[in-house]
């Protein structure tokens, strides 16, 4: 466990956000490799080599933890599809549909290789948040964020758009998404991700 001195000379509010980090990333790699029933306030101590006033310093339950688990995981995936549409776009051509299209293509094709590439970030974001209650709310608030953010879009490129048609297609997007994940990580889309990703361009788009 954790030396007296480890934290000598490092200010309070630093301390703090070394040990919520390393509890974190005790919890991914637990959860990650083992699931709900690897991860306990014991398991992810140990892990960490932190004691448990250092847990309870952070968070008040497993609960919590694991709820900044999906946190950080989601936002490293939210970096990466936001990465790699903003480069999409420089190489599309100068119409909104080209522009549409290579976002789209690109921002599908984040998510399955953002997930695939680590497993356990597969497992965190929506193999096991299907059953944990934890993570089942925070991939719905995930959801309902990326909705909006294909309904901005959609905006932005179609201005005259039906609005309730708009809120169709968005809704169906983002289930679509979610069951494509699944599905690419349960192995039973094969292994070639650009022609996942071209089936599923075509399916969104209609071309």
């Amino acid at each position: 466990m954790t030396s007296p001195t480890r934290w000598a000379g490092v200010p309070l509010t630093d301390r703090r956000a070394e040990r919520r980090a390393l509890l974190i990333a005790a919890a991914y790699r637990l959860f990650g490799e083992g699931g709900e029933a690897a991860l306990s306030v014991r398991s992810v101590c140990r892990e960490s080599e932190l004691n448990s006033r250092y847990f309870y310093e952070s968070f008040a339950d497993v609960d919590e933890l694991l709820g900044a688990v999906y946190d950080e995981v989601s936002a490293q995936l939210a970096a990466e599809v936001e990465t790699a549409m903003a480069a999409a776009v420089e190489g599309a051509g100068e119409g909104a549909g080209d522009s549409l299209r290579a976002r789209t293509r690109a921002g599908i094709a984040a998510v399955l290789g953002f997930s695939s590439a680590d497993p356990r970030r597969g497992r965190i974001l929506f193999t096991d948040a299907r059953a944990n209650p934890v993570l089942a709310a925070r991939r719905a608030a995930t959801q309902d964020q990326l909705r909006e953010a294909v309904l901005t879009e959609g905006w932005r490129l179609h201005p005259k758009s039906d609005p309730v048609a708009a809120q169709v297609g968005a809704a169906m997007y983002t289930g679509a998404m979610a069951e494509l994940a699944q599905q690419w990580l349960a192995g039973n889309l094969g292994d070639d991700l650009d022609r996942v990703v071209d089936y599923a361009l075509r399916l969104v788009l209609g071309r």
